[in-house]
């Protein structure tokens, strides 16, 4: 998770190393060697906005004013709002509805009653800033590339005294920053290391309870500008102060070794042993009779997983990962501007954010992955989508490989409607 080079080759995202690393040093206090060895899915890090590049905090990337905005004037709908109160979710129904003529839809959030719920003491979750808030959504990319991983960005307004959740694990790494009013966070060491999406903390609520009952591995009130890292599994809660708090919420979606297993054990499909049906008449309750069966099964997949593919794996891994950490957006009306416009002297460079791969196709073709579709091009152009790849500004009339403009524009065009590329 620590590089940070340039964009290009195996997928790595086209957005200069440098906005990856300022944004991961708005999160930790220390360099990203040290988070990685010392912190990265094992201990918490608390930072205070002191230690921080930029101490005034985070209201460039979402303040109160914002949240209200999101609230009152955007059309808000379910899916990016929960609401909270002592420790349960609000049924939708009590703070949504239609929004009037033209917008009859009926789980649009409604203002009135967002307050009255805010007002008798609930927290509100606003959902998947990273989709929907602009400096979120660069925000998101940026620090996705510096952690190699897809991420998600929530963000929690919570009235003065009031505690939204009660205490709970996350399934995934979390970084905690504080953007307005202060809140005291309790945090204790995991009941279950490392856990899974399919391992929630409901499941060991008795647990986690007890646990939480005992002395906390951190105690600590967070103010304006300071930060906090999670590894998935340490259990948490929080209290707002004496006023409302803001914090945001960047959750990291582990990319683990037991991704690994579920691809291999999908890729084993292809070893004809390991399709082989057990016996006729096997009672599958009986352990002596499939003692024999389970043997044979282990050996059987232990010499296939000697023979596996790490190509294969990886394409999976891929079809996995890329589809969850979204390049960045683009504007459908001024990208088809630009195409109408397009000629020799127009200026091009690769859609921030695009992971790809360039490879082979056959004798006469390269293919192009990307994260939602793969796109055939001649051999020869190769060098000049190389050039645009790469990240810089290219004038399209000096696109490499090349014979001429006709050529070179036909390219451009087409990368172009493909989104792979954008006007600079």
């Amino acid at each position: 998770m620590t590089h940070l080079d340039p964009p290009g080759g195996h997928g790595r995202p086209a957005v200069p190393s440098v906005h990856a690393a300022a944004a991961l040093a708005r999160c930790v206090s220390v360099e990203p060697a040290k988070f990685a060895a010392a912190h990265w899915g094992h201990t918490p890090l608390l930072s205070r906005a002191a230690e921080l590049p930029d101490p005034s905090g985070f209201t460039d990337l979402f303040s109160p004013a914002d949240a209200d905005e999101l609230l009152s004037r955007r059309g808000l709908r379910t899916p990016f709002l929960r609401v909270a109160r002592d420790g349960q979710l609000v049924p939708a129904a009590r703070w949504t509805g239609g929004g009037g003529a033209g917008a009859e839809i009926g789980d649009q959030v409604l203002d009135e009653r967002v307050l009255e719920q805010y007002a008798a003491g609930a927290t509100l979750v606003l959902q998947g800033l990273h989709r929907i808030w602009p400096p979120l959504i660069d925000f998101a990319r940026d620090l996705g590339l510096a952690l190699s991983q897809p991420l998600q960005i929530n963000a929690y307004l919570t009235p003065a005294g009031s505690q939204g959740f009660a205490t709970h694990y996350d399934t995934h790494d979390v970084f905690v920053l504080q953007v307005d009013g202060r809140k005291h966070w309790r945090i204790h060491p995991p009941v279950l290391p490392d856990p899974l999406e399919k391992q929630p903390w409901g499941g060991r609520a008795d647990e986690v309870s007890a646990t939480a009952q005992g002395p906390a591995a951190l105690d600590v009130v967070l103010a304006p500008g300071d930060a906090l890292y999670l590894p998935r599994g340490w259990l948490h809660s929080a209290q707002a102060q004496e006023a409302s708090s803001l914090h945001l919420t960047v959750g990291i979606r582990a990319l683990t070794r037991y991704a690994l297993v579920e691809e291999l054990l999908a890729l084993a499909a292809e070893d004809q042993r390991l399709r082989a049906s057990l016996p006729f008449g096997t009672d599958v309750a009986d352990p002596d009779a499939i003692e024999p069966e389970l043997t044979e099964t282990v050996e059987a997949l232990r010499e296939w997983l000697l023979r596996a593919d790490p190509e294969a794996v990886a394409a999976r891994l891929r079809q996995r990962a890329w589809p969850a950490a979204r390049p960045a957006p683009i504007r459908p009306l001024a990208q088809a501007g630009a195409l109408a416009a397009l000629d020799a002297d127009s200026l091009l460079t690769v859609r921030p954010g695009l992971r790809w791969q360039l490879e082979p196709h056959g004798p006469d073709r390269v293919a192009l992955r990307l994260f939602d579709r793969t796109i055939a091009l001649p051999a020869d152009c190769e060098p000049a989508v190389r050039a645009l790849l790469t990240g810089t500004v290219v004038r399209v009339g000096d696109l490499p490989g090349l014979p001429d403009d006709a050529d070179r524009l036909t390219l451009a065009r087409r990368l172009l409607r493909e989104a792979v590329v954008v006007p600079a």
